[in-house]
């Protein structure tokens, strides 16, 4: 690790990251997952369900997964009615009262 932060710190990068830059946007790479044998067998039953391979099952699983997760935290929905009253709320926020007042005035523990 030293040598990557001194390489780094002259101006050259990390050998890692060199390599990283190098490597085509379809490059394929791994992940070894250690599983219980009965949860193996479940996976593999229902990739077989869908006709698909393990790894194409565990890929598009974990890909719809992380899909999810990730629009979760980005993407809600709302009926007009209520998506109306959530931009009227936002155009139209209350006066800050002293609590936020107090809090805006406090110096943040990084600039202490």
């Amino acid at each position: 690790m030293t040598h990557d932060r001194s390489s780094a710190s002259q101006g050259r990068r990390p050998a890692t990251a060199a390599v990283a830059e190098r490597a085509p946007a379809d490059a394929k790479g791994s992940i070894n997952l250690r599983i219980e044998s009965r949860t193996r067998q479940l996976i593999d039953e229902a990739a077989a369900v869908l006709g698909k391979t393990r790894t194409e099952f565990m890929i598009d699983s974990a890909r719809a997964q992380a899909i999810d997760v990730l629009l979760d935290q980005r993407l809600f929905v709302l009926e007009s009615e209520r998506y109306d009253a959530f931009v009227q709320a936002l155009d139209h926020p209350p006066a800050p009262g002293p609590k936020l007042r107090a809090l805006l005035r406090r110096v943040p523990a990084w600039r202490a």
